[in-house]
């Protein structure tokens, strides 16, 4: 909106030229994103309180859980604020990249707000039956995919629309079939806004590493975003995509003004109102920059709770089809799955674990930015 606004005073009075600067808009995004959390975030939270809207524990779980009992969820709605504004503020609005990345935030956004709200609110324990939250996750994808085959954001003469890059590999593309790339899209789309929903299960865990991978797509898109450094990198330029660097940082300032009231001892938790959003949202971007793969490094540890979970869960029911009960309760892969439990059960404190993970995930990152010279 102010680019729109101001950008075009800029043939007239200097300082309004900032406006044309993606680096200056993207400064301003993070800067408006932290203040609307920090202002909003208390009211929001009491609100929360005043609602009763209290997370439920699992029985099951870490013992030393059960104190956050009744500890307000649906935080995520502070981090779609601060991260929705922002955008709309400071990114270019007629640009495809930001409209459909809102619209993921936004998309997931719903399907984590109506799961929440049917748990906490109307007291439904399993809260959005898992089939339908599929649904919705997968006609996303689906929506995705259809838009970009039928209107592709990448200019003719660019990269195909059904088609990603790997990384490591300068001259690598593959190229879909676009049912192939219908189903590949829908599965990252899926994938990946669970694993984040996975990884939301300690104080600041997700939100941290949300602000990590933020910050890593923030530097892709604009990179990829100009012509000078494609060039220089031998990279595929995507004309329009350093727009998404506004959102990233958008997004990053709002996890990162979360994490505020989020970190140990939460004063709230995000629920699968920020989680799915998050997830969705990082998805749609690996997608739209062509770097789905290149999501598995910098997102490693999202990837790695997800895969716990998965092989947790097939290695149990497989026992238990084969050996019984008892055998499959005595021969777990992982102590308790997602993988930060695991560690817990373990005996590493909570705020350890979160730490950990925090430098695994800066770690992943750097791997990911280190694929722009190692390729």
């Amino acid at each position: 909106m102010l680019y729109h606004l101001l950008a075009p005073l800029g043939k007239q009075y200097l300082l309004f030229n900032l406006f044309n600067y993606i680096s200056f808009r993207a400064g301003g995004a993070t800067i408006t994103a932290l203040l609307i959390a920090f202002v909003f975030g208390p009211a929001i939270i009491r609100r929360l309180r005043a609602l009763k809207v209290g997370q439920i524990v699992r029985a099951e779980g870490p013992a030393t859980h059960l104190t956050k009992q009744g500890t307000p969820t649906m935080g995520g709605l502070i981090i779609l604020l601060a991260t929705i504004i922002p955008t709309v503020l400071w990114a270019r609005l007629d640009n495809a990249y930001v409209l459909i990345t809102l619209g993921a935030l936004i998309w997931f956004g719903a399907i984590g707000f109506l799961d929440d709200y049917l748990k906490v609110v109307q007291k439904k324990s399993r809260g959005l039956i898992a089939r339908w939250k599929l649904v919705g996750q997968v006609g996303f994808g689906a929506l995705l995919a259809t838009v970009l085959v039928w209107y592709p954001v990448v200019p003719p003469g660019g990269l195909p629309a059904t088609s990603t890059t790997l990384p490591f590999f300068k001259s690598v593309i593959v190229i879909f079939s676009p049912f192939a790339y219908a189903a590949f899209v829908t599965f990252v789309v899926t994938a990946f806004s669970n694993a984040v929903n996975l990884t939301d299960g300690l104080d600041g865990l997700a939100a941290g590493l949300a602000t990590i991978a933020a910050a890593a797509f923030a530097f892709f898109a604009y990179v990829l975003g100009r012509v000078d450094t494609t060039q220089y990198l031998n990279l595929h330029h995507l004309p329009g995509a350093g727009e998404l660097a506004i959102f990233c940082t958008a997004l990053l300032g709002g996890t990162l003004g979360f994490l505020w009231f989020n970190a140990h001892p939460a004063e709230v938790f995000m629920g699968d109102t920020g989680s799915l959003a998050i997830g969705g949202a990082l998805g749609t971007i690996s997608i739209l920059l062509k770097t789905e793969f290149l999501f598995v490094l910098i997102g490693g540890v999202f990837v790695a709770e997800a895969v716990s979970v998965v092989l947790q869960t097939s290695v149990y029911k497989w026992h238990k089809n084969t050996h019984g009960k008892a055998y499959a309760d005595a021969h777990k892969v992982f102590r308790m799955a997602p993988l930060h439990h695991h560690f817990e059960k373990k005996g590493w404190a909570e705020p350890t674990v979160v730490t950990r993970f925090y430098i695994l995930g800066i770690f992943c990152a750097l791997l990911g930015l280190a694929t722009l010279k190692l390729r």
